[in-house]
């Protein structure tokens, strides 16, 4: 990019799994914004200690934050109902959709997540669906396997004692869990 660093536009969905994600965003020498929008996360309780969390490590990592508290449940449910058992693939879109109407709003030059840090999330289907969203809003969707960084993040986190979350965040996600045990 001509004239500076690359400014991005990061979406969280929660402070352990930007650790590395950012840390190797900024190695590169990007301008990284945080972005948490998540109205996925199931209950609102959990909603809230994750965004206190995310709150909490943003400062202490001087990450600028962008929070957006819109807590569309229904929608996410209707869709992740309609779309049954590839629920994810309404999750992953109804995010990122934001994340990158956001983006182009102030005029960030791409848009990453850390649901790329995740060893349980479908990375193929979020680079497509983050490919398709960057023709659709001219924004560079920065694709990058950070799950390399899955240890030293999980290893962060734990050495900050920060709240680890047991499940995606999602209700159905929250089941899986349980029913797995």
């Amino acid at each position: 990019m001509d004239g500076g660093a690359k400014k991005v536009l990061l979406h969280i969905c929660c402070a352990p799994c930007s650790i590395y994600t950012l840390k190797r965003l900024k190695s590169t020498g990007a301008e990284v914004t945080g972005y948490f929008y998540n109205p996925n996360i199931h209950p609102y309780t959990e909603f809230l200690k994750r965004l206190q969390t995310l709150d909490n490590y943003a400062k202490i990592s001087l990450l600028q934050l962008m929070v957006d508290k819109d807590y569309d449940i229904e929608t996410f449910l209707k869709g992740a109902i309609e779309y049954g058992k590839d629920r994810c693939l309404f999750c992953y879109r109804m995010r990122l959709e934001r994340v990158f109407q956001k983006g182009a709003a102030y005029n960030f030059n791409a848009v990453s997540t850390t649901l790329l840090y995740s060893k349980y999330q479908r990375h193929d289907d979020i680079r497509a669906t983050g490919e398709a969203l960057a023709v659709k809003y001219g924004i560079e969707f920065l694709y990058e396997d950070f799950r390399k960084g899955w240890k030293e993040g999980v290893d962060a986190s734990k050495g900050l004692n920060m709240y680890r979350q047991q499940y995606c965040g999602c209700i159905f996600s929250e089941k899986e869990r349980f029913e797995k045990r």
